[in-house]
Parts: structure tokens; C-alpha cells; sequence
């Protein structure tokens, strides 16, 4: 069951990933936009880290788990697409939210 009850607020909105922010398979992760879909667990109906086998849930892991900068382990993690299309998880701590 999901932890979020309400969308994410700027769910559907583009923003920028953290220019700090790595990833060993997207070299420009950092910086580029990202529009968020809504909260992982809302998505999904349960936690990232119960998302056994899904290929997004285990580069998030991966890559956060070899962060430099550490990334909190909670569910305050957002799905979204990248602008090359591509989706990822990101922890809210990564973004830059002009809220």
C-alpha cells in the first residue's frame, strides 16, 4: 500500500536533477530535466525496496547505494522520464524543487 495519498506536487512538472547528481550509466544524469510522474509508491503501491526484480528499483538501489553524497533510504522517491525519454527513480533530495 502506498505511503504518499496525494500526487506529488508538481507531479506532471519538469524540473532539474541536482548538477551533483551521478550515474555510471547516463554521464549527464546530473542537470538535466526531469518531469516527474509521481511518487514511486503510488505508482507501484508499495516501496522501491520492495520491488524485487524491477530493473528501476535496482539502479536506483545500486546507484545511490555507491552515491559519494549519501541519499536517504526512505520512500520520499519519485518516478519520472528524463529528457531523452528515459525513466528513473529519484530521491526528492536529488532534484531541485522550486516548490
Amino acid at each position: 500500500m502506498s505511503k504518499h495519498p496525494e500526487a506529488h506536487p508538481q507531479a506532471g512538472k519538469t524540473v532539474k536533477i541536482k548538477p551533483e547528481v551521478k550515474h555510471n550509466q547516463y554521464p549527464h544524469f546530473g542537470g538535466s530535466n526531469f518531469r516527474i510522474e509521481d511518487w514511486w509508491d503510488r505508482l507501484s503501491d508499495k516501496s522501491w525496496m520492495d520491488c524485487t526484480g524491477n530493473p528501476a528499483c535496482m539502479i536506483y538501489a545500486i546507484r545511490t547505494g555507491l552515491s559519494d553524497t549519501p541519499v536517504p533510504t526512505d520512500d520520499e522517491v519519485v518516478y519520472g522520464h528524463r529528457e531523452d525519454g528515459l525513466g528513473s527513480l529519484v530521491h526528492v533530495s536529488e532534484l531541485e524543487l522550486n516548490v
